[in-house]
């Protein structure tokens, strides 16, 4: 942990007074691993996200599995906002528990393009809850699934209205085929053969049946989850979808891949508007890729992307029926002679987030997060080093492609603080409050004394080949350690 302010960042814009820091201490672990029990690739997370009320918790693996998580503190003491209004101490650690699983991607085959699309969860998103069952869209690299997560109880019949000894042959209905006439049977209707007359069809005796079972009791006895798969949206992206995101009418959503954004309605699967295309006419004139989109959290005709030029462009939904022309573009303008190879490798934005105000945007590079307030587009009102200690290495990090890799971010629901990844299982969290010094480095593992090491290790590739295409498209013929244009070709070994 660094506290110097001007080392690891600035702070923002807000109005608010900075928020007392934070202690931090190991609270919970999802999912165990037995001593020598090796990590099954399809076991691996590749999505997370929690609901808005911070109540439940879903993650997405690489085998297309979605398990949920349902906060049980809350339940046994109150909701957060009944005890803030006792003004009781919020002081507990959140504890979680397992509450179901399914399988929400199986492993496909596209004939036509003869591509293989994996089962691995890419983006989970909450939609609105409605008569306690939870909803939420979940994505691989070309479809999307729209949930619905109920709890369904079996009830079960635990008293009848007379005793298993009471009554003629147990209550038992008497057989149709006895040859006396006139026998009443106990479902109310007679033996005898049906006529003509319609008042012989139905006799009842004067004396009831007090052998009739009737169920008098009936008591739920279990309660079991059940996963449905309302709605399929496929056949709608050539290309790997990256981002999905909600819209706060509770109506729509949109989805994302390198080249397209398109924007669907949650009840119709078969139909999506494309919104946005960067697509060129010849695709050897292409400079840039959509790498993330994200609706406004209260405004429903405002959304923002980012591409793989650094570049954030807030478009309006009411201009026009294809948001061809952005209202608002917010790029970071490069400082005279700093420009070097990794520049523009380096700018590529991974990953963008709203504040939940909807004035704030944080976005992530490869070495940096930055927070734009969406009414000034001169540069970021706050900019935070993540691994400055990685940038002497640029030109082996690019030899093995780690250059590439793609981190996430997000913000605290108070807006005081935000928090991005890093490499060997460290996340880095700022304070973004005015005059907050705030930084913290943790580490995300079952022993937080194990000693850090500081090399970065190799995960799996994030960015598509595609993207990876365009990044090398410019590469010049020499760089040294730093990125500096050479006149002589570069040692990069590793």
């Amino acid at each position: 942990m660094n506290g110097k302010a001007k080392e690891e960042g600035a702070s923002c814009s807000s109005p608010a007074a900075p928020a007392p820091a934070l202690e931090w201490k190991f609270s919970q672990v999802f999912g165990e691993r037995t001593a020598g029990e090796e990590v099954q690739e399809v076991d691996i997370i590749s999505a997370i996200e929690f609901d808005k009320s911070g109540d439940h918790l879903a993650t997405g693996d690489r085998g297309g599995r979605v398990v949920l998580f349902e906060r049980t503190d809350v339940r046994d003491h109150g909701s957060r906002r009944d005890l803030e209004r006792l003004d009781y101490p919020v002081s507990r650690h959140p504890e979680f528990r397992y509450k179901t699983e399914f399988q929400s991607h199986e492993p496909e085959f596209d004939y036509l393009k003869s591509l293989e699309i994996e089962e691995k969860i890419n983006k989970i998103r909450w939609c609105q809850t409605a008569n306690g069952a939870l909803f939420l869209l979940s994505t691989n690299d070309k479809t999307i699934k729209y949930w619905k997560v109920l709890e369904k109880k079996v009830k079960r019949v635990s008293e009848v209205n007379v005793g298993p000894l009471q009554g003629a042959g147990n209550g038992s209905i008497a057989s149709p085929s006895t040859s006396s006439p006139g026998v009443y049977l106990p479902n109310g209707g007679s033996s005898e053969k049906p006529n003509n007359s319609l008042s012989n069809n139905l006799t009842f005796p004067p004396e009831g049946f007090p052998s009739l079972h009737l169920p008098v009791v009936v008591a739920s006895q279990e309660t079991s989850l059940l996963a449905r798969c309302r709605r399929i949206y496929a056949h709608a992206h050539d290309y790997h979808i990256n981002s999905i995101s909600n819209n706060s009418d509770g109506e729509t959503f949109i989805s994302a891949d390198d080249l397209r954004i398109n924007l669907w309605n949650l009840e119709i699967s078969n139909q999506s508007f494309n919104i946005v295309d960067v697509k060129p006419a010849n695709m050897e004139d292409l400079t840039e890729v959509i790498t993330s989109a994200e609706f406004h959290p209260t405004h429903c005709n405002t959304l923002a992307y980012s591409s793989s030029k650094g570049s954030i462009r807030l478009i309006d939904l009411r201009q026009s029926a294809l948001c061809d022309n952005h209202s608002k573009l917010f790029e970071e303008h490069e400082a005279p002679g700093s420009r070097s190879f990794f520049t523009e490798i380096i700018a590529s934005i991974s990953d963008i987030k709203f504040g939940k105000d909807g004035r704030h945007i944080l976005s992530r590079d490869y070495m940096t997060l930055k927070l734009w307030d969406i009414n000034m587009d001169s540069g970021p009102v706050a900019t935070f080093q993540v691994h400055e200690y990685l940038r002497p290495k640029l030109c082996d990090l690019y030899e093995n492609d780690s250059i590439f890799d793609k981190f996430e971010c997000c913000l605290s629901g108070d807006g005081q603080r935000v928090a991005t990844g890093s490499y060997s299982n460290l996340f880095r969290v700022f304070g973004c409050a005015a005059g907050s010094n705030e930084a913290t480095t943790l580490e995300a593992s079952k022993n937080p004394m194990r000693r850090q090491v500081q090399t970065p290790a190799r995960p799996a590739r994030s960015l598509s080949n595609f993207t990876r295409v365009v990044r090398r498209a410019g590469e010049s013929p020499g760089v040294d350690a730093n990125g500096n244009s050479t006149t002589s070709q570069p040692s990069c070994s590793i």
